[in-house]
Parts: C-alpha cells; structure tokens; sequence
C-alpha cells in the first residue's frame, strides 16, 4: 500500500486548505467551550475528578491542534508540540473510560468505541511520523483531529451534557 511506504519524495510542509479548517473548528470549538466551562463555575466542585481529567486532556489537545496544522512540519517544535498532542490524545480516551452518568453509573455508550479507535490510532499517528509515513500521518492525523476532536466535540453541547448544560441553562 502506497500510503504506508516512506514519502521518497517532498511533501508540502504548509497546511492545506483542510488542515486551515481544522485549525479554526479547533479554535472555534475552544471558544464555547471556555463560555461554558466559565459560565458553569458553580457546579465545578459537583464535577467528577475524571470528567475534569477528561476536559483538561482534550482542551490541551485542541489547543495544541492549530499550532500543530498551521506551522511548518518536520522541525523539533512540530515533533515537541506533536509529542505533547499524543501524550493529551491518549490521555483523553483514557479519562474517557472513567467519566460516569450523571447517576454516577458507568455504562458502554458509541463513545467508547471512539475512544478505543483514538487509542489505536494516535500511536500510529506517531510511528507514522517517525518513520517518515508522512502521507499516512497526515491522513490520521486529519481522521482524528475530525472525528475524535471536532465532531465528537461539538456533540459535548446538546443532548443535555455538561458543557451543553453549562453554556445554555
């Protein structure tokens, strides 16, 4: 498969028009979500510690997220600032495991199943990058900042979930 084979050729090292959007849904996506977690100051103390967990992991991801897409790739700060979005990534899907209803029952939702997706893939994001599988990286890359961060993301507002709760009472 083409897309596992080391990039013999060079590869832009500038973000694309894709990668410019997923910056901005990371930025855009930041800006609800510090409303709410302002806006829901009193509960703060009612919250479970792995749902905070779980919150700090994906907000430093998504803040890392557009440094990340819109600098230039390959250099020290690019694999130092990838390094720290793997670290928050993994830790993100495992806090998720722990976060509970608001019961405070732990039950398997579709979630989980992203969560364990995240798992797998966020490790090969970083052997992709190590071992010069641009193309691949860049895709998973892509695949996760879409899925695990933007979507799931902007599903953290409605159905009566916290963050949702918190912007509109």
């Amino acid at each position: 498969m083409d897309i596992l084979r080391k990039c013999p050729r060079a590869v832009p090292l500038s973000a694309d028009l894709f990668e410019r959007l997923l910056a901005v849904g990371a930025v855009v996506l930041l800006i609800p979500a510090g409303a709410a977690i302002m806006r829901g100051r009193a509960e703060w103390s009612q919250v479970q510690p792995a749902v905070w967990a779980h919150l700090l992991t994906v907000l430093a991801a998504l803040v890392l997220t557009p440094f990340i897409l819109l600098r230039r790739r390959g250099d020290g700060r690019h694999r130092t600032l990838g390094r720290l979005w793997v670290v928050a990534m993994l830790a993100a899907a495992i806090t998720s495991l722990f976060v509970r209803d608001q019961a405070g029952v732990w039950r398997l939702s579709p979630i989980h199943a992203l969560s364990a997706l995240v798992l797998i893939q966020v490790p090969l994001i970083w052997w992709a990058g190590r071992t010069g599988r641009v193309v691949l990286h860049r895709h998973c890359v892509r695949g996760v900042v879409l899925g695990a961060l933007l979507i799931t993301g902007f599903f953290t507002f409605p159905f009566n979930r916290l963050l949702g709760r918190w912007l509109i009472p």
